[in-house]
């Protein structure tokens, strides 16, 4: 369904039009619902915290940005906690402390099992109440920061700084017209900082886990925004033979997936698929590729000397 969506939410073409109505209504519903927590009716927690998030449905970027600013903030010192939705998994609908050891993404989801699988000294919350979050970081994590991929739009929680992904769109509708959670003009000015905006985004060519470059692959891949996958592919000057695209967060285990992949090619995935994949049995000897894209914000020393301030402000307040 998200990938029949996201065709409608490139442009305002007929189908958005006409969607336009309902997408008013969204927008409507959704400053009521904000407005119940800026007059004081319903109550934010509070806690240091930096959030990575986007004011639209589908990848920005969030997961590898999320990354960089885990390691940016244990650079300056800080203990972290990152904070992760579980989308698709048994824990989304609440909050609970992962774990320890490798997570399997069928209970944990793919993002918290890529984040142990490629930080694993992070302790980790799953579940999409950041408030909830919020209270476990408190009890099992004192001290440490909070640092979400995703959850901007919970607005039971306010996050201490909030860097907010919003790449220039054509479309600019909220659901179910355009691909915005919310109004676009209303979640830019809540937000502490914008990217780009504030800061801007640096986002490496397509890192690959092998030697050289192969000429030909075969691909497989369940994100948000695989064209962005395949244009790196291109860039890379690989030839994409066979591919298989599924909806974002697919679990990547239906029976005959692999069917016509990676036969006689190297078959290639993202860090997202790996985690999903790797424990199948029907891999063979299919020679797999892990490609990932590394991110980054500048001015560095600006965003560091901000957020420290930030952070160093909150951790010191008795109430946090």
């Amino acid at each position: 369904m998200l990938k029949a969506a996201s065709s409608v939410w490139d442009d305002r073409g007929p189908l958005a039009l006409a969607l336009w109505p309902a997408s008013v209504l969204y927008a409507f519903g959704w400053k009521v619902y904000e407005g119940l927590y800026q007059i004081g009716l319903r109550h934010r927690e509070r806690h240091p915290s930096v959030c990575v998030g986007n004011l639209t449905v589908g990848g920005t970027g969030k997961t590898p940005l999320t990354l960089w600013m885990a390691d940016v903030l244990l650079d300056m010192g800080f203990n972290v906690v990152v904070s992760v939705s579980g989308y698709g998994s048994p824990h989304v609908k609440g909050a609970t402390v992962a774990s320890g050891g490798e997570l399997d993404p069928g209970e944990w989801g793919d993002e918290a099992a890529l984040f142990r699988w490629r930080r694993p000294e992070l302790p980790l919350v799953v579940g999409r109440k950041r408030a909830i979050a919020a209270r476990l970081v408190k009890k099992h994590f004192p001290g440490h920061v909070m640092l979400m991929d995703d959850g901007f739009q919970h607005l039971a929680f306010a996050p201490t700084v909030s860097i907010v992904l919003d790449p220039p769109r054509t479309n600019e509708f909220c659901l179910p017209a355009g691909p915005y959670r919310e109004p676009r003009g209303a979640g830019r000015r809540k937000a502490a900082a914008l990217v780009p905006g504030t800061f801007a985004l640096r986002t490496s060519g397509l890192v690959l886990d092998c030697e050289g470059v192969p000429s030909e692959v075969d691909l497989l891949c369940a994100v948000g925004s695989p064209s962005r996958l395949l244009l790196g592919v291109e860039e890379a000057g690989i030839k994409v033979v066979n591919q298989r695209i599924e909806a974002d967060h697919d679990p990547l285990d239906a029976p005959r997936l692999l069917d016509g992949l990676g036969d006689g090619r190297p078959l290639l995935v993202t860090a997202k698929d790996w985690v999903k994949l790797k424990h199948r049995n029907d891999l063979g000897g299919r020679a797999v590729i892990v490609a990932d894209y590394r991110a980054s914000l500048e001015p560095e020393d600006q965003l560091r000397a901000w957020i420290g301030d930030k952070l160093l402000e909150r951790l010191d307040s008795p109430s946090r």
